[in-house]
């Protein structure tokens, strides 16, 4: 319980001071606030107890944008992956993020995304933009489920992301994140030490495949994450 008062009571001032830190420096390069909420997400985890492996280095391609795919079932997630990708990306988010004070700032001025759900065109529009940030080299994270699991299955996946990346002609990278909801889980404050596990998995080609593929694509995914988190629950359990 100590742990976790000391955690909230740092975790909202380190991230304002990195926000605020970071926009100045935006002004130059949105890498650099996005570098800044990578040493966010390392610091985050340190506060906390929680320790990060990441597996499956290997199967980034190199020198290619990608679509990322990561089951979402604690807030630890984000920073778990900041902290555990390499190299540039950004992130496709729900709108209604962008409408919190700094932080909504903050997210636009490093070139993160908004996705209106309740407006197709929109929705279109960001998924647009998305593509073109794709075809300028930096990567895209999408939590498909689009909202945190409560108990570690995977909900229903939006289409936008698959869209996204069959527009964009790039492949898919699943993440399996491990344990992140056992460590917080949705609808609680308690926070519990132990070791968040990435795992990269082999991506999935999306080049030739059109829009209509976009059904076959998710289930690919979802077969994809479900193996790994099954394989992964074997690993705790054991």
């Amino acid at each position: 319980m100590l742990r976790t008062i000391i955690f909230w009571l740092l975790f909202l001032p380190l991230t304002v001071l990195v926000i605020l830190v970071g926009l100045p420096a935006s002004l130059l390069s949105a890498d650099y606030l996005h570098n800044g909420g990578r040493i966010w997400g390392r610091i985050s985890l340190r506060l906390t107890g929680v320790r990060l492996a990441v597996l499956g280095r290997e199967h980034l391609p190199a020198r290619q944008a990608v679509v990322f795919m990561a089951n979402h079932q604690s807030q630890f997630d984000i920073p778990a992956l900041y902290a555990g990708l390499p190299g540039q990306f950004r992130w496709l988010a729900k709108a209604e993020l962008f409408r919190i004070p700094l932080f909504g700032l903050a997210m636009r001025r490093s070139g993160y995304i908004p996705v209106n759900r309740g407006e197709r065109r929109e929705a279109m529009k960001s998924l647009i933009a998305a593509a073109r940030r794709i075809a300028t080299g930096t990567s895209v994270v999408v939590f498909p489920e689009g909202t945190r699991s409560e108990d570690g299955h995977l909900l229903p996946f939006k289409k936008g992301g698959f869209l996204l990346a069959l527009h964009a002609q790039v492949p898919i990278v699943p993440i399996a994140i491990h344990n992140s909801g056992r460590l917080l889980p949705k609808g609680s404050c308690i926070l519990h030490p132990g070791c968040i596990q990435v795992e990269i998995l082999p991506p999935i080609a999306t080049a030739g495949l059109r829009s209509a593929d976009a059904g076959r694509l998710t289930d690919q995914v979802r077969q994809a994450l479900e193996v790994a988190l099954a394989r992964g629950a074997d690993r705790v359990s054991g």
